[in-house]
């Protein structure tokens, strides 16, 4: 059956739940969404900004809603996901964390884990909320649906299409294999932008000469230390051995770039960096 057929409901109506309700509507996938938060006031800032077309109970979208997405903090889902699963009927239910293998350990052995897609459009801003929803989130981006074999064929097939009807493209990952990848690219980078700022903070107690004096390339770098704390405390936390790992050799790196100042090696650092620059033939 075509995704176009069926009624899609979405819970967590914040940048990734309230920017696929926008890109769904807009690419013709569904012309009404039902959403769901449990913060009453992105409920009707969501209806407001018309991006989903009513509001309901979780109960609600299970009776009207054929695909149900979850789109909300890893820690709440470790408690909405089994909830969610014990209610189903014959609806596909994906859900959108950014941690995999804990949520995915809790209903390995649900008797309707065959319904659960589980998916990370790799994609986001440092925003949250329903007003930081935006249209194209997804264009190119990567989805990856982790421990695809557990999932119904069908529910993994209209999931697919689903992502890629908004943009991406998807691949297929263990979830194990997941989250430490996701500590490699995406939560070290979050770890490194808030440490930056806790420096700059701590060391330039004047505010105003670093607002005038913050080039591009500290904007950038430290854009994501404004990223909420609500939603990356538990994908640190439930994602610790992998983040772990990874900032062992982040300080480690930290801690050679520091002997190389201190004895004034050039050679040394020049070589560091060198071998740095391999990532542009990687990421362009």
């Amino acid at each position: 059956m075509s995704i176009d057929t069926k009624k899609i409901g979405i819970i967590g109506l914040g940048l990734i739940g309230g920017s696929l309700a926008k890109d769904l509507k807009s690419r013709g996938v569904t012309d009404h969404l039902i959403g769901h938060d449990r913060d009453h006031e992105h409920q009707a800032r969501a209806l407001q900004l018309n991006i989903v077309q009513e509001i309901g109970s979780l109960e609600t979208l299970l009776k009207e809603a054929e695909i149900i997405i979850l789109a909300v903090p890893v820690n709440a889902l470790t408690e909405l996901l089994p909830k969610v699963l014990d209610q189903v009927e014959n609806h596909i239910v994906i859900e959108v964390g950014s941690t995999k293998k804990k949520l995915l350990d809790l209903v390995r052995g649900h008797p309707k884990r065959q319904h659960l897609v589980s998916m990370h459009p790799m994609a986001g801003t440092e925003f949250t909320g329903p007003d930081a929803a935006i249209y194209h989130l997804f264009d190119r981006k990567c989805c990856v649906i982790c421990d695809a074999g557990d999932s119904n064929e069908e529910c993994r097939k209209t999931a697919r299409q689903l992502f890629e009807r908004v943009g991406m493209y998807v691949i297929e990952m263990e979830s194990s294999d997941h989250d430490l990848h996701a500590a490699y690219v995406s939560h070290i980078s979050h770890v490194t932008s808030f440490a930056l700022a806790q420096t700059v903070l701590e060391k330039e107690k004047n505010e105003s000469r670093i607002f005038e004096m913050a080039s591009g390339g500290f904007s950038s770098t430290v854009r994501l230390a404004k990223s909420a704390p609500s939603m990356w405390t538990p994908i640190f936390l439930q994602n610790k051995e992998n983040v772990l790992d990874v900032l062992d050799e982040h300080i480690h790196q930290l801690m050679y770039f520091k002997e190389c100042l201190e004895t004034d090696n050039q050679e040394a650092l020049y070589r560091w960096m060198t071998d740095a620059n391999q990532i542009k033939k990687i990421i362009k």
